[in-house]
């Protein structure tokens, strides 16, 4: 039996509501989780087969916490004494389910079972290559990551009106069928193509769409309000028939515009499923009344929207700290200095606090101020591990091991380390490659291109032939093969790690890279990737390392730190004690915002980093920050106007740490009288 009685009574009907299309209108803070796995669990205890459930969310980590939340719920059952884990529902992310349908079915569009998924780096890699010989018009050469971010928004769907470089947008629309080609040769996909081609299964093949549907009787989607037009049709497609359609979502979060989500997927889910129930869930178990308070008055002023009223029974709480600076740099070392007051004379670790601003630019300041005042923090949206040179040629040389086809990873390892394959000579063999239409492995193996080489160049190209066919082999034989011990062995026999260690002028950073690679490496042999040959354990690995965004952490980074992070990156956390620092006009709402209509969104992102807090808020601005290295006037955010007086106190006159001096008068009063 599934017990409810820990739930409120919205969140006990969100879960008791099976049948039909549900909207779960969840406010920041309102137990969502909790609810989403009591739903699937209530599901399964109502006779649901856990095989017919399917919940969607966006990243790993959300998905690996429900199926921990799922399991937890669930009882165990048992059969001749033994108890049995039970059958599980598909909890996963949009990406992870397409993986899934396309390994069954991509054949069908023409690729291999065993296509590779490019990450961003090896996505940019592709689009230097067919952007060589083009420009955006007067000479001018576009950003391979502008190029990447408006050919994401073409293939999802979303609007290019709001770009002001037509030249950029006729370019990426010429390139595409290039870029998608240069992908289909090597047997590869992006993230964005595989919502779409999983799509364009659906659509080719109703017999598959049929099967899933049939498979998926119950869909759960949690934070729907981030979804793109090709993740709502994916969705739609899925669940238009049995309707049998759950989502999770709250607009006032919607901050992801930027990258394609479309807040109207939410707000005009009636136009889809009129018959659909509405519960909201406004009771929030985060945040003390006066952030609440704080938060629904800014909110409201956003003219589109889904009303719903946050309160909570943890009192009114601390009123808000605004203060104000002279700069950047009194700004940073007055909060860090709150920082290190809260940890001494009220006993606050620094894991409680965070630190959040817009823009990345903004955290250099603090860093230093934090540094210089010996405070440990953690940067989040830093260097990931996984884009680290050593693992980057590492996860390079494993799919090219297992696709010798894949082009990127090819070219990126073909001389590292040195093995007499000069750029000269990889670009004499992509050239060839072009010129015969095929792969740059199978130019390589073409004995008129190798005899177009000198001796000893011709001499490093069988080698490096023999080398990548060889492991290929080795990798696909259907016997035990201890993959760390392969690795470790393959990297050895390379000169890799020697090659590490050389490159280093201090010894330490090359140890420490190699150390790196066998934290990496010992990671391959997990039970959770067992297959029957070593190149589908390596292929399961593969998949989660790209897929997984949430492993950008280094995950040794457990220590008692403050968080730095976006506003944009925080949604989904909360902290006891929060700081947002930079609530300027230009920064939010951003100076593009004004141009591209998106206020509404610049609000949604302040109501985001308000509700982070728990227990106490303090809001800060500068009259002039440093930029590009000259001290740039700064105003007040309009924002500031819309928080109730009767919530916020000014810093100066509260702040019991030894805060630099303020700038004068009543900050609120100074605030308000400058906005009218």
């Amino acid at each position: 039996m599934v017990n409810l009685s820990s739930l409120n009574p919205q969140q006990r009907e969100a879960v008791e509501t099976i049948a039909g299309p549900v909207l779960i209108l969840a406010g920041a803070g309102t137990g969502k989780t909790r609810v989403i796995t009591h739903r699937i669990a209530w599901m399964i205890h109502r006779g649901v087969l856990p095989s017919q459930i399917l919940a969607v969310t966006f990243t790993n980590k959300a998905s690996r916490e429900m199926q921990e939340r799922v399991r937890s719920l669930l009882p165990k059952t048992r059969r001749d004494g033994n108890a049995e884990e039970p059958e599980r529902p598909t909890i996963s992310t949009f990406h992870s389910l397409c993986v899934r349908i396309l390994r069954q079915h991509i054949e069908r569009l023409g690729y291999k079972r065993n296509f590779v998924i490019y990450t961003e780096s090896e996505q940019l890699g592709a689009i230097k290559k067919v952007l060589s010989n083009l420009s955006i018009g007067n000479g001018k050469k576009a950003e391979p990551r502008d190029v990447l971010s408006l050919l994401s928004r073409f293939k999802n769907g979303g609007d290019s009106s709001s770009y002001s470089d037509p030249d950029l947008v006729a370019l990426v629309q010429h390139l595409r069928l290039k870029y998608e080609s240069a992908l289909r040769a090597c047997n590869a996909v992006d993230f964005d193509d595989l919502i779409l081609l999983t799509l364009k299964l659906f659509e080719e093949h109703p017999d598959a769409l049929e099967s899933c549907r049939q498979r998926y009787r119950y869909v759960m989607v949690d934070e729907y309000q981030d979804t793109n037009a090709a993740q709502f049709k994916l969705v739609h497609a899925l669940t238009k028939i049995h309707r049998n359609f759950c989502v999770v979502g709250d607009d006032d979060q919607s901050i992801y515009g930027w990258r394609g989500a479309e807040v109207k997927n939410l707000l005009d889910l009636e136009k889809h499923f009129p018959e659909v129930k509405t519960i909201k869930l406004e009771q929030n178990y985060r945040s003390t009344n006066t952030i609440l308070l704080a938060a629904n008055a800014v909110i409201k002023k956003n003219p589109r929207r889904r009303p719903k009223q946050l309160w909570s029974d943890k009192g009114q709480g601390k009123k808000i700290v605004l203060q104000g600076f002279e700069d950047d740099e009194e700004e940073a070392t007055t909060v860090v200095e709150e920082i290190e007051y809260n940890r001494l004379a009220r006993r606050i670790p620094w894991n409680d606090q965070a630190i959040l601003f817009r823009t990345n630019l903004q955290a250099r300041p603090i860093e230093n101020a934090l540094r210089k005042a010996g405070v440990r923090y953690r940067l989040v949206g830093g260097q990931s591990f996984f884009d680290r040179r050593e693992i980057k040629d590492f996860l390079a040389y494993l799919r090219a091991l297992l696709n010798p086809h894949d082009d990127i990873s090819l070219l990126r390892i073909a001389n590292v380390p040195a093995r007499g394959l000069s750029d000269l000579t990889m670009e004499r063999l992509l050239a060839a490659s072009q010129e015969r239409h095929c792969s740059v492995f199978t130019a390589i193996k073409n004995p008129l291109v190798q005899f177009s080489f000198p001796d000893k160049t011709r001499n490093s190209i069988v080698t490096f032939q023999g080398l990548i066919e060889h492991h290929h082999q080795l990798l696909h034989l259907e016997e035990v093969l201890n993959l760390n011990s392969w690795a470790d062995q393959f990297l050895q026999s390379t000169g890799y790690f020697e090659e590490l260690r050389r490159s280093e002028k201090d010894p330490e950073i090359g140890e420490n890279r190699v150390r790196n690679l066998k934290d990496l490496i010992a990671d391959l042999e997990k039970p959770n990737f067992y297959a029957p040959t070593p190149a589908e354990r390596v292929q399961r690995y593969l998949e989660e390392v790209t897929l997984d965004a949430e492993r950008a952490e280094d995950p040794k980074e457990t220590a008692d730190t403050v968080t730095l992070i976006t506003m944009h990156s925080c949604k989904g956390l909360e902290f006891p004690h929060v700081f947002v620092v930079g609530i300027e006009d230009g920064l939010l709402p951003h100076t593009r915002s004004k141009q591209e209509g998106t206020m509404d969104e610049e609000r949604r992102l302040f109501y985001v980093a308000i509700t982070r807090a728990m227990q106490s808020l303090m809001l800060t601005h500068c009259q002039s920050r440093r930029k590009y290295g000259q001290l740039v006037p700064c105003h007040p955010s309009p924002f500031l106007k819309e928080l109730p007086t009767e919530l916020v106190e000014d810093g100066e006159s509260t702040s019991k740490a030894p805060v630099a001096v303020n700038t004068g008068r009543s900050l609120f009063a100074n605030i308000r009288d400058s906005l009218g």
